[in-house]
């Protein structure tokens, strides 16, 4: 099949652009950066000639609500209207677990508008909400590190390998469209905070974490609300398997 990946160059999208190709297929990497513009929808028509589905795996610039619902609104259109218009018959989002049950993050508004704007669409969808990533803990933790000391926030998650999203993310773009598809998680319920430790451990880097819920995520996100819905499907790396790469 001919597959476009819309972020193609980001973490996810190089994953996902990899194992479509292991699967032999001929993929389309949509990127700002190889010319083609979401925002803008430059260049998308060419890129999509041919193309039967399409990955969304874009991300948005850290915002306000407003802003990212503008911005994911308006990437959203341009690209399903270009799919209308070159008559791709499948299009696959990644979204976030816990999406609609979490209110007053900027991130999350955004992807609800993209969400919605997919599900009332004029091409085929199928829409994949994944828990956190492996290395979302350091990341986070990344944003407030200053002098050696970064605050986080103790939310418990059950995080998924990307690698692990981009083998889900390709076996579902060469299927039939399906809707909403189960939630996809990793095995295991984690500690924010503790996974950012050890992941700075493993990389080699002394950072001293101070738990706070001031720290970008408020308790909205406290207890069991970012773990994965009933009927979940589950991929099999675990964050010790992921975590011994890191190494």
């Amino acid at each position: 099949m001919r597959i476009a990946v819309a972020g193609a160059t980001g973490n996810i999208g190089a994953l996902t652009v990899a194992a479509l190709e292991r699967g032999g297929h001929d993929v389309v990497r949509v990127s700002r950066s190889l010319g083609v513009d979401l925002s803008t929808g430059d260049g998308l028509d060419d890129a999509l000639a041919g193309v039967e589905a399409v990955v969304d795996v874009t991300n948005g610039p850290a915002a306000g609500p407003a802003e990212a619902v503008a911005y994911f609104g308006t990437a959203t259109r341009n690209l399903l209207a270009a799919e209308e218009r070159a008559g791709v018959r499948h299009h696959v989002l990644l979204s976030i677990a816990a999406v609609d049950r979490v209110e007053g993050n900027a991130h999350y508004a955004g992807k609800r508008e993209q969400e919605r704007l997919v599900a009332v669409g004029p091409v085929p969808w199928t829409i994949v909400r994944a828990t956190q990533f492996h290395d979302f803990a350091a990341m986070v933790a990344s944003w407030t590190e200053q002098d050696g000391v970064a605050a986080i926030a103790p939310l418990l998650v059950q995080p998924i390998a990307p690698a692990d999203v981009a083998d889900i993310l390709g076996e579902i773009a060469v299927g039939e469209p399906q809707g909403r598809y189960a939630d996809i998680a990793g095995p295991d319920p984690q500690d924010l905070v503790d996974m950012a430790r050890r992941t700075n451990e493993a990389r080699g880097r002394v950072v001293k974490l101070v738990p706070t819920w001031s720290a970008g995520f408020g308790l909205a996100m406290a207890g069991n609300v970012l773990l994965p819905g009933e009927g979940a499907r589950i991929a099999p790396t675990t964050f010790d398997e992921w975590l011994a790469e890191q190494r």
